[in-house]
């Protein structure tokens, strides 16, 4: 099982408008091209993003550049503040698939998947790429391949 986890590109500043609707800027669009490249040739079966706007541009945006024809699966469940407990139980039919969220989620979801417990998040930054394999979901037990930058 593999899954890759990718934060928004960078976003208009808090403030501006309602946090869900928060766009992303010119530079995030071009970051999240920049690391879309990145996931070229990997066997990617769904792309599930949170229903905020950044979010749904950065996973359109992948969609466009790697020519991934199923639809976006737009799940309440990737949204910044859920419990990675309840996203985890979410993915137990997942594989292979791009999940587009946001931080504090990404770092504590990855940090849950890896150690079990989320007081170890990691650190990601916008359009960060990380990418989680393991022989099935089984939290604590995932390893982490590595985050990849724009």
């Amino acid at each position: 099982m593999k899954l890759w986890v990718l934060r928004h590109g960078e976003a208009e500043p808090h403030g501006t408008r309602p946090d869900s609707e928060r766009a992303l800027t010119d530079k995030g669009r071009k970051e999240v091209k920049r690391i879309a490249a990145k996931l070229k040739g990997k066997h990617l079966t769904a792309i599930y993003a949170s229903p905020y706007l950044r979010a749904q541009e950065t996973a359109m945006l992948v969609r466009k550049e790697l020519g991934f024809a199923p639809e976006i699966r737009t799940v309440e469940w990737l949204t910044p503040d859920n419990n990675p407990q309840a996203v985890a139980e979410q993915l137990v039919s997942v594989d292979h698939a791009l999940l587009v969220s946001h931080n504090p989620l990404v770092g504590n979801l990855l940090g849950y998947l890896q150690h079990g417990h989320v007081q170890d998040p990691e650190r990601v930054g916008t359009a960060g790429l990380a990418e989680l394999e393991g022989d099935e979901l089984l939290v604590g037990a995932m390893k982490l391949n590595g985050i990849k930058t724009p």
